[in-house]
């Protein structure tokens, strides 16, 4: 399974049928993750249209201010939206949404008229509300976070100790126990994880899943190898049981379609690469990780 894919972007506008028999033909199952309004709607419709496609509703952290986004393989003009909480709650009565997000915290892009803090206390304030709405409709969510690992670590200590279940579970026992708890009270993934082990131990720690993307399958950059050695430690590390594969397409194409569009498809070679990391067989790494998907997202196996 695909567990992050952006089926509905303007990417696909001239084959996105195509594409989506080519994922049929492959048995890739996808999950479409929507980044604001228009994108989660159109997520939502897509997939009530196929079997084996489903559907995340959320607002990205980029889109919560207007500023120009220039990457390798995109560049558009994100959008100023709020959560809006009553139009979300229509698009959730679909039985195809499975979790809520793309939700998180983005340092990378920054509006030039406004400076971090400014921009990390909307953020914030946004993702709480998404980590309400998911506990409300008991939906797992999914995690973006770009250059701000620590920050995200203390504001999910921060919205899981101020939750009742969590009071409850501590007791007498202080913030101190939070890891311990924490499984009770957040479910979801924490997005094309490319961070080091020091923070994937702490997320596993809250209970979340780490999703891999085919950058695990881009060769070491000779002028910054510590990054990509320190992300395949992390893949060595993760239980089995952690494990989500992703693409992110139409971006983050595996090193083997470098400098192609990306299509959930591809996510056949994010397997490959965790088992020959893990030593397993990709027919096992695949049925593995289904199987947390199915876990996590509460699916029947396709």
């Amino acid at each position: 399974m695909d567990t992050h894919c952006h089926l509905q972007f303007n990417a696909y506008n001239k084959d996105r049928e195509e594409v989506i028999k080519r994922c049929a033909e492959k048995k890739t199952v996808c999950n479409v993750v929507g980044t604001q309004k228009d994108t989660s709607r159109l997520a939502v419709e897509l997939a009530e249209k196929y079997d084996f496609l489903y559907a995340t509703i959320g607002l990205h952290p980029i889109h919560l201010f207007s500023a120009e986004v220039d990457e390798e393989e995109t560049s558009f003009k994100s959008r100023e939206e709020s959560f809006d909480e009553s139009y979300y709650d229509e698009l959730a009565k679909s039985k195809k949404v499975i979790a809520v997000g793309e939700c998180g915290l983005e340092l990378f892009h920054l509006p030039k008229n406004l400076n971090s803090e400014e921009v990390l206390k909307k953020q914030k304030e946004v993702f709480v509300q998404q980590y309400n709405f998911a506990k409300k409709h008991n939906l797992p969510l999914v995690i973006h976070v770009r250059d701000a690992h620590e920050q995200m670590l203390e504001l999910l200590r921060s919205v899981i100790a101020r939750s009742e279940t969590t009071k409850q579970s501590l007791g007498n026992h202080g913030i101190a126990a939070l890891p311990a708890v924490a499984r009770n009270d957040i479910h979801g993934v924490m997005h094309c994880y490319t961070a080091n082990w020091k923070y994937a131990e702490q997320y596993l720690d809250f209970g979340l899943h780490l999703g891999f993307t085919g950058v695990i399958t881009f060769p070491h950059r000779k002028t910054n190898p510590k990054a990509d050695i320190d992300l395949s430690e992390v893949v060595e590390k993760c239980p089995l049981d952690k494990i989500l594969i992703e693409t992110d397409a139409p971006s983050l194409a595996p090193q083997a379609f470098r400098g192609q569009r990306c299509e959930p498809w591809m996510v056949e070679e994010v397997a490959k690469k965790i088992a020959e990391i893990k030593g397993k067989s990709v027919d096992e790494i695949v049925r593995i990780t289904n199987e947390n998907a199915q876990k996590l997202f509460k699916l029947s196996p396709k």
